[in-house]
């Protein structure tokens, strides 16, 4: 009787602190639901920990179990964090505390070469955060993509003109807002590029050359589509390149930066997928 009761022992344990973690961490899931469903910036939160959950299943069962006690210390600052930023209100910050507790409880469990193997699943739950200085960084985006793409349509002979975020063309004006920046394109290409880099083969420098590329193209095919919406705008009415061409363009647009992605991906020799996924 002994015998056979000593195995359950430590699925016990495991499934009274994952039940704790799970009523501990509730009050920040219900906070970030909130976000993703009414922050465009992170619509795509949803998508984020179950992709980072498809990349652990993936990877648990070739883990062998090395528990690793330092591995409580982190999980005990990462909760003390979490504690104490969410009773001050401060909840991305509470959000990275639980990912501190998280990896603290994969260390603890598979020991440091299980934390390594879980790294990128542990990480990328970072892009479900919404941090507020990225819908602070959109304003000044916005004024440099508005400011790039009519200078560029000036040199095409387009009879434009820029102040601050107000455009003005012959038979129409416009305010290049928060939505032109490009900001939402940066957050999920990004994403994007990170499960990319992650998928393939090649050493880490490529690879982070590779997610850093992320941004100057994104930005470029901003101001691509900022550019392409003047133009429409200026050719066949305010109303089709406003309403109509801005609706659908955004969608083509983060395609072809995709596309840019994949070529500069095959640029820096990281197109082949890893085998040992």
């Amino acid at each position: 009787m002994l015998e056979s009761s000593r195995p359950k022992t430590p699925w016990l344990l495991t499934a009274l602190i994952t039940l704790m973690g799970v009523v501990l961490l509730l009050p920040l899931g219900r906070w970030l639901l909130s976000e993703w469903w009414s922050n465009d910036y992170y619509s795509h939160g949803f998508l984020v920990p179950l992709v980072s959950g498809f990349f652990a299943w993936r990877i648990i069962p070739r883990l062998n179990r090395d528990p690793d006690n330092r591995g409580l210390l982190l999980a005990g600052a990462g909760t003390a964090a979490y504690l104490y930023f969410f009773a001050y209100r401060a909840f991305h910050l509470a959000a990275l505390g639980m990912g501190l507790m998280l990896a603290g409880m994969v260390w603890t469990y598979w020991g440091g070469a299980g934390l390594k193997k879980l790294a990128f699943p542990l990480a990328f739950l970072i892009f479900m955060i919404p941090f507020p200085f990225i819908e602070a960084s959109s304003l000044p985006l916005s004024l440099f993509t508005g400011q790039l793409a009519t200078r560029l349509m000036q040199m095409m002979g387009m009879e434009v003109t820029v102040q601050g975020a107000a455009v003005s063309l012959p038979n129409a004006n416009l305010v290049v807002g928060a939505q032109c920046s490009g900001v939402r394109s940066i957050i999920s290409l990004a994403a994007l590029a990170a499960v990319y880099a992650y998928m393939v083969e090649g050493s880490w420098p490529r690879k982070t050359l590779l997610f850093l590329a992320v941004i100057p193209i994104a930005v470029l095919g901003n101001i691509f589509r900022v550019s392409s919406l003047l133009w429409v705008a200026n050719r066949w009415g305010a109303d089709a390149g406003f309403t109509y061409y801005h609706e659908y363009s955004g969608f083509a647009i983060f395609a072809f930066a995709f596309i840019l992605l994949i070529l500069t991906a095959r640029l820096f020799r990281c197109h082949r997928i890893r085998n040992d996924l």
